[in-house]
């Protein structure tokens, strides 16, 4: 079979030329590119020199240098081209693009995953994209295109896709008008160059001829993701220069060449012996599948994926105003009256953020970029208020995470409890949502589990065996503590389930039962009367500072995890036992180099409902992981190995005054021990007396304060350190 020869005549750049052979659909054919450098008198004499040789012409009518080019002005370039050729078949491969441009969008969200889901999208000609553009919108809203910018002057972007089509629908009008050398240049211009560069700057997608971007640097381009066809090795050096992370290329590989539609689809009528308007869609679909065509995703600086996130926080108390601009000048001298209408008034303030994250990298390479929302309403504004209250606040939230191009949305503190816990905002926001409880849950657990063998006070398992304890759960029937209850139940020699509400306390009981038909449980409504013979208790009330636990009647060496916020046990009420660990759970180390404004707790470190968002972020599993009141233990273990894998770590065990050292985890054990020993002697004192003194009268069991060991007396006489 003799060798066919198909050309592609471009008003390209001639830089940009190949040639190769190759068989193709069981064809010999030599294929060339011929670029013009925008000269159609020489794509006239090239077309008319190849028009008896070649078996099929494919035209390229996009000109690398021609920024403002209108409608018109491409379909006479067009017609121009079609009228020099007589012979030979010859096709734009126009149909073809637009199937290969929409198939790499759909293959990018299907291969990488929820890619652009929520992006913020930069079309720098909608006209000519617009069946991409209807793509992309099915994955985001965030969309804007340039042609009233690049074809009228006009300093703004069209911002939706609705927008675009009246855009367009009115287009004809002007069409073929071309701006005056008044607008073309001067300061109109260069206003019109800084409205591009901004939105290029801002956007997480651009879809563009591959040389309109030439122009622009890292400033603009650095992280961005290009949509575009054709794609040469030169220019993918370029965008590497340039900082560009991933490209879409639309353009398949066909001998080690980007082919783009018009020579690929020349090719396809060279190969099958068919005039252009007889290839159709089956005959296009077979060519494809047989030569496995596919568009490319090229890395110009190595795999790179960034993800996005956004997470809710508020004021916990009227001290978070002290360090807010512009207010805390007024707050610093404010009378407690002024400070309490301050507080009324903040929880109506729209959200803003507060600040932005970057630097979070998985070792599987994925990173995670995201912003921390704040609403202005303290934990005492918020319950004062109806849940509806707090709806509006949160779905501004979601709408601003939105605008931001954020992928999944988490709730922080008071906000994951109002109301269903999520539900409702779930269901009306316009991205995923979750309240970070099923991470919360697990690194409450975590953290204890690692403070009992550090304080080394229980026996030590046999080989891979469990730690043989007791443990407490005060807030049982609620979402975290609920989980809680049911892991503990697996592990633990026997647990105490508490809550004031007599009735879910049993049905939750049968229902662990059911699950773990050998867990050992107890029920009570209160605390202290079972507290003094607990190895492990976990409080997760949100009892919004009201005592749910005597802590002087808590076992001395007893590791006591508080993942309720507010605290359940406040520092004043901490300080009081120095031989009990008392951990503020459910903080994680994230992996990277955070960086990020302070949130009270030291770098890289972030609560466990932060810390789900970002797991989830990472994951690309961007969906309502955790919302409403019942948590599934099975999603606890799910989020827990998934953190593992995008190299969570437990952050270094914190209390009320900051990260616990070795050093203060020893001192805690000594000074259990010797509670233990002064318990111990006590008792024996007691059953040593004689029968007949019984009933003499006793004010305490304790030895005098000047009866204690210097070490009790120290830790006694500490005060804490003030925390926000």
């Amino acid at each position: 079979m003799s060798t066919k020869t198909v050309i592609g005549i471009s008003l390209g750049s001639s830089a940009q030329d190949f040639s190769f052979e190759t068989r193709f659909l069981g064809v010999p054919l030599q294929v060339r590119r011929l670029g013009t450098d925008g000269s159609l008198t020489r794509a006239g004499k090239l077309l008319r020199q190849w028009d008896k040789k070649a078996a099929a012409i494919g035209l390229g009518v996009v000109r690398d240098a021609a920024p403002k080019r209108t409608t018109a002005t491409i379909e006479r370039d067009r017609a121009a081209m079609r009228a020099q050729v007589r012979h030979a078949p010859v096709t734009t491969g126009e149909p073809l693009g637009t199937l290969f441009m929409e198939w790499a969008v759909r293959h990018t969200q299907q291969t990488l995953g929820n890619y652009f889901n929520n992006a913020r999208v930069l079309v720098l000609s909608g006209q000519e994209h617009l069946k991409v553009a209807a793509t992309l919108a099915e994955y985001t809203p965030n969309l804007q295109f340039a042609d009233a910018l690049l074809q009228l002057g006009v300093p703004k972007m069209l911002t939706s896709l609705d927008g675009l089509q009246r855009y367009l629908a009115g287009a004809h009008y002007v069409t073929d008008w071309t701006p005056p050398d008044l607008l073309a240049s001067g300061p109109l211009k260069d206003w019109t160059r800084f409205v591009l560069r901004r939105a290029l700057a801002k956007a997480h997608v651009v879809v563009a001829p591959v040389h309109s971007l030439d122009e622009f640097g890292l400033e603009e381009l650095g992280g961005k993701t290009i949509v575009t066809a054709g794609v040469s090795e030169a220019r993918l050096e370029a965008l590497r220069d340039k900082g560009v992370h991933l490209v879409v290329d639309a353009a398949p590989e066909v001998a080690g060449h980007a082919v783009g539609p018009a020579l690929l689809e020349a090719m396809m009528l060279a190969a099958t012996g068919r005039e252009p308007e007889s290839l159709g869609p089956d005959e296009v679909l077979e060519a494809i599948e047989r030569e496995q065509l596919a568009p490319r995703l090229l890395y110009p600086n190595g795999f790179k994926r960034v993800n996005r996130f956004a997470f809710v926080i508020h004021p916990l108390s009227q001290e978070y105003f002290k360090k807010v601009k512009p207010i805390e000048v007024l707050s610093r001298v404010a009378p407690p009256v002024a400070m309490d209408t301050l507080e009324k008034i903040m929880a109506y303030a729209p959200p803003f953020v507060y600040s932005r994250v970057t630097g979070i990298r998985s070792p599987t390479g994925v990173e995670a970029e995201g912003w921390l929302i704040s609403v202005g309403g303290t934990p005492k504004e918020i319950m004062s208020h109806p849940p509806e209250f707090t709806y509006r606040r949160l779905l501004d939230a979601a709408e601003l995470a939105r605008r931001l191009g954020a992928q999944i949305m988490g709730l922080g503190a008071f906000t994951k409890v109002v109301g269903d816990a999520g539900v409702t905002v779930a269901r009306r926001a316009p991205l995923p949502i979750t309240t970070g409880n099923s991470y919360s849950a697990s690194g409450a657990l975590w953290a204890a589990h690692d403070a009992l063998l550090r304080l080394n006070l229980l026996p030590k398992p046999r080989g891979k065996g469990r730690v043989d304890f007791k443990a407490m759960v005060v807030g049982a029937t609620g979402s975290i503590g609920s989980v809680c209850a049911r892991l503990l139940a697996k592990v633990a020699r026997e647990v105490v389930l508490v809550a004031p509400e007599p009735a879910k306390l049993l049905a939750l009981k049968e229902s662990i039962l059911r699950e773990t038909p050998d867990a050992k449980l107890r029920v009570s409504a209160q605390a202290e009367r079972l507290a003094g013979d607990m190895d492990m208790i976990v409080t997760a009330t949100s009892g919004a500072g009201k005592k749910v636990l005597d802590i002087m009647k808590v076992k001395p060496g007893c590791v006591i995890t508080d993942v309720a916020r507010p605290l359940d046990l406040p520092p004043e009420e901490v300080a009081k036992r120095p031989d009990v660990l008392v951990i503020e759970s459910g903080e994680i180390e994230l992996p990277g180099d955070v960086q990020m404004k302070n949130i009270g707790l030291p770098k890289n470190v972030a609560y466990a409902c932060v810390a789900e968002t970002v797991v989830l972020c990472l994951e690309g599993r961007f969906e309502p992981f955790t919302v409403g009141r019942n948590i599934e233990w099975e999603k606890v273990r799910e989020i827990y190995k998934l953190g593992l894998k995008h190299g969570m770590k437990l952050a270094a065990i914190s209390g009320v005054n900051g990260p616990f050292s070795d050093e203060d985890i020893e001192r805690v054990r000594e000074l259990a021990l010797m509670r233990r020993a002064e318990q111990a002697a006590a008792r024996a004192r007691r059953s040593a007396r004689p029968t007949a003194r019984k009933a003499a009268p006793r004010t305490s069991t304790a030895p005098a304060p000047a009866e204690r060991p210097a070490a009790v007396r120290s830790a006694v006489k500490k005060t804490p350190k003030t925390t926000t």
